[in-house]
C-alpha cells in the first residue's frame, strides 16, 4: 500500500479521498491555490502545499506545479479525484516520470475515451450497442445532410472532444442542420482545441443510466451496479439515485454485462462508468468516464462498497474486494447537488460568503462537504457546495428522508438550489418515477411555481433561525477569551 498520496482536486472530493486515506493509514497531501488558502480541505490534509494562483491554468490545471509539489512531500501516488486533470491523458505520463502512481486507468485509455467518435468505435468493435450515427468526423454541410437524412430528424450534432453536455445541438429539421454544424464546429474548436463533430439518431425523452466499473491490474472486472441521473439542466445532473427505479434483474445483467464488456475491451483498470441511454426498452452507450463520478456515495450506500478505498487499493497492486456474485443491491439512496446557485435565474452561480450553516443528520443521511460557516464560495471553480445522500430500504423511504433532511439543511449569505431540490421531492412525477433528460424542462413552470412558495417559507424560518447564528466578531472574542483562560490555566499550573 502506498505510504502517501497528493490529492490533486479540491473542495469535497479531495476531503473524500483524504478520508479514505485516513481509513486506510496513508498519509494524504493537500494543494491549493490562493482563492483556496482557507478551505477545509487544505486543513483536512496531512500536509499541503500552495500550487498557484486562482486560474485553474495557475494551479489545479498545472502539472509542473503539482508534481513540484508532489516531490517536496514525498508522496508516492496521485488522486485526481473528478474534473480538473482527471481525464488528461497525459497526466500519467508525467506522473510515471516523476516516479508517481496515478490512480486511474492508462493515458492511453483516457485518450481513447475521451473522443467520443474514437469511443464509438471501439463500443461497435466491442459489441456493445450504440446510438445510430456515423463513426467518423463530418465536416462537410453536403455529407451532414446525407448523414442525417439516411438517419432520420431529429439528429444531434456532437463535439467529439470534451464533455459536460458542451458542444451538442439538437436539429429537428434539415434547414437547421447547416446553422447546427457551423456552430458545434465553433463551441468545440473554442472550449477544446478540436472542432471535430460528428451526427447521430437524437433519442428522444431518454433515461440516463450508468453502471460503476472496477477493475484491478490482474484482469478481473466487475460493475457495482447502476444508477439513474436523469434530472439534469444543460446535460448537467442535478440528482442521482440509484438504483434505477426501471431496473430489473434481468436489465441489470444485460446492462452490466454490456459495461464490463466496455470496459474490459479497451484494458481498463481501476474506477470508471459507464453511461447508456435507455428508451422504449432498448439501451445504448454514450460515453465513459475515466475516474470517480461525483455521484459515487450512492452506490456506495445501496452496495457497501467504499469506492475509493477500492481505487487505493486497485493501484497499489491488489484484486478486487468481491466477484460480480457478491454485489447485492440493498435498498434506495438519492443525491442532491447542492450548489451555489440562483435556480429562479436559470441556476446563475452565485458565489459569495456563507453567513449561515447547519448541515442536516440522522438515520441515513450523509453530507459530503468542503464548506463551513464564513467560508466565501470563490467564483473560479465550480459551484458546488455539498452533496447530499440519502438512504432508505425504499426508494418512497428515501424521498421521504431527502425531503425531511432538506428541510434541516440551512445555508445563509448565498442563493443555493435547495429550494430545487425541495420543489422536486414534492413532484408527483418524481414520486412516480416518470423520469427522462427533459423532465426539468417540461415541468419547468410546475418546478418554479413551487420553488417560490419554498422560498418564501424558508426566509420565514431563516429569520427565526439567525439568531442561533453568532456573528464572527463575537465567534473571535469567545475564542480569544477561551485561549487566553487556557493559556493562564497552564501557565499557573506549570508554576505549581
Amino acid at each position: 500500500m502506498f505510504n502517501k498520496i497528493l490529492i490533486a482536486n479540491r473542495g469535497e472530493i479531495a476531503i473524500r479521498v483524504m478520508r479514505a486515506c485516513r481509513e486506510l493509514g496513508i498519509k494524504s497531501v493537500g494543494v491549493y491555490s490562493d482563492a483556496d488558502k482557507n478551505s477545509l480541505f487544505a486543513k483536512y490534509a496531512d500536509e499541503s502545499y500552495h500550487i498557484g494562483g486562482p486560474s485553474p491554468a495557475d494551479s489545479y490545471l498545472n502539472i509542473p506545479r503539482i508534481l513540484e509539489a508532489a516531490e517536496k512531500a514525498g508522496a508516492d501516488a496521485l488522486h485526481p479525484g473528478y474534473g480538473f486533470l482527471a481525464e488528461n491523458p497525459t497526466l500519467g505520463d508525467e506522473c510515471a516520470k516523476n516516479g508517481l502512481k496515478l490512480i486511474g486507468p492508462s493515458g492511453s485509455v483516457i485518450e481513447s475515451m475521451g473522443s467520443k467518435i474514437e469511443s464509438r468505435k471501439l463500443m461497435e468493435k466491442a459489441g456493445v450497442p450504440v446510438i445510430p450515427g456515423n463513426s467518423k468526423g463530418v465536416t462537410n454541410p453536403d455529407e451532414a445532410l446525407k448523414i442525417a437524412g439516411e438517419i432520420g430528424y431529429p439528429v444531434i450534432v456532437k463535439a467529439s472532444a470534451g464533455g459536460g453536455g458542451i458542444g451538442m445541438r439538437t436539429v429537428y429539421e434539415e434547414d437547421e442542420l447547416l446553422r447546427a454544424l457551423e456552430s458545434t464546429q465553433s463551441v468545440a474548436e473554442s472550449s477544446f482545441g478540436d472542432s471535430t463533430v460528428f451526427i447521430e439518431k437524437y433519442v428522444e425523452e431518454p433515461r440516463h443510466i450508468e453502471f460503476q466499473i472496477l477493475a484491478d491490474e490482474h484482469g478481473n472486472t466487475i460493475h457495482v451496479a447502476d444508477r439513474e441521473c436523469s434530472i439534469q439542466r444543460r446535460h448537467q445532473k442535478l440528482i442521482e439515485e440509484a438504483p434505477s427505479p426501471i431496473m430489473t434483474e434481468e436489465l441489470r445483467d444485460e446492462m452490466g454485462n454490456a459495461a464490463v464488456k466496455a470496459a474490459s475491451s479497451i484494458g481498463y483498470t481501476n474506477a470508471g462508468t459507464v453511461e447508456f441511454l435507455y428508451s422504449h426498452g432498448e439501451f445504448y452507450f454514450l460515453e465513459m468516464n475515466t475516474r470517480i463520478q461525483v455521484e459515487h456515495p450512492i452506490t456506495e450506500a445501496v452496495t457497501g462498497v467504499d469506492l475509493v478505498k477500492e481505487q487505493l487499493k486497485i493501484a497499489s497492486g491488489r484484486e478486487l474486494c468481491c466477484a460480480q456474485e457478491d454485489i447485492q443491491v440493498r435498498g434506495h439512496a438519492i443525491e442532491c447537488r447542492i450548489n451555489a446557485e440562483d435556480p429562479l435565474a436559470d441556476f446563475a452561480p452565485n458565489p459569495g460568503k456563507i453567513t449561515g450553516y447547519r448541515s442536516p443528520g440522522g438515520p441515513g443521511v450523509r453530507v459530503d462537504s468542503g464548506v463551513y460557516m464564513n467560508y466565501t464560495i470563490p467564483p473560479f471553480y465550480d459551484s458546488m457546495i455539498s452533496k447530499l445522500i440519502v438512504w432508505g430500504s425504499t426508494r418512497n423511504e428515501a424521498i421521504t428522508r431527502m425531503r425531511r433532511a432538506l428541510s434541516e439543511y440551512i445555508i445563509l449569505g448565498v442563493k443555493t438550489t435547495l429550494p430545487f431540490h425541495k420543489s422536486m421531492m414534492l413532484s408527483p412525477n418524481f414520486w412516480e418515477a416518470k423520469l427522462h433528460t427533459h423532465f426539468v424542462d417540461e415541468y419547468k413552470q410546475e418546478i418554479t411555481d413551487n420553488m417560490m412558495k419554498i422560498i418564501q417559507k424558508d426566509k420565514e424560518m431563516e429569520a427565526r433561525l439567525k439568531s442561533t447564528f453568532l456573528p464572527s466578531k463575537r465567534v473571535a472574542a469567545i475564542s480569544a477569551a477561551v485561549n487566553s483562560h487556557l493559556a493562564s490555566t497552564i501557565s499557573d499550573k506549570s508554576k505549581k
